[in-house]
């Protein structure tokens, strides 16, 4: 994979961010990943909906949980509009922690496997062979309308940004 020019640390020190970044303005890249119940998903299987893609290393930290659990919450009041979270973290764990939180606006799904997401989107942690965190937001039509990787893993993304945008597409 190629290494892209994002800027990104983890705890302070740099990583490499490796894949295809893409920037607002792209044809979203067609994805395949597993769900709960290991079965592959592909992005044009939401076809007609504002698609909103939840990016985190893993479910098991403070700030993933946090960034999964408020769009969580802000699901129900999107109209036309699904969140996809997506990590690199095995479909057991996701579905365990969702059904521990009460999550169910959400899908989660698994980049484990192959990296698919991760690869085509330019999200891949090349030294830890996770996701790092961020957000896309992908219009009815397939445009990408919205890219945010966080420059330090360990913050939060801009939920307000990203939700404006979500909520003037749908």
């Amino acid at each position: 994979m190629e290494k892209t020019d994002l800027k990104v640390t983890f705890a302070g020190g740099p990583v490499t961010i490796v894949g295809n970044k893409i920037k607002e303005g792209d044809k979203a890249p067609e994805f395949t990943a597993l769900n709960s119940d290991l079965k592959p998903v592909k992005l044009s299987e939401f076809e007609g909906k504002v698609k909103i893609i939840v990016v985190y290393p893993s479910i098991d930290t403070g700030v993933c949980a946090k960034q999964n659990r408020l769009f969580n919450q802000e699901a129900s009041n999107l109209k036309d509009t699904v969140v996809l979270s997506i990590s690199c973290d095995l479909p057991f764990a996701q579905k365990r922690f969702c059904g521990a939180e009460g999550l169910d606006n959400i899908l989660t799904l698994s980049d484990h496997k192959d990296l698919d997401f991760g690869a085509k989107y330019g999200f891949v942690i090349e030294e830890l062979r996770l996701l790092t965190r961020g957000t896309v937001i992908i219009d009815k039509k397939g445009t990408v309308k919205y890219v945010e990787y966080v420059p330090e893993i360990t913050d939060e993304p801009n939920y307000d940004k990203a939700l404006e945008v979500a909520k003037g597409l749908a």
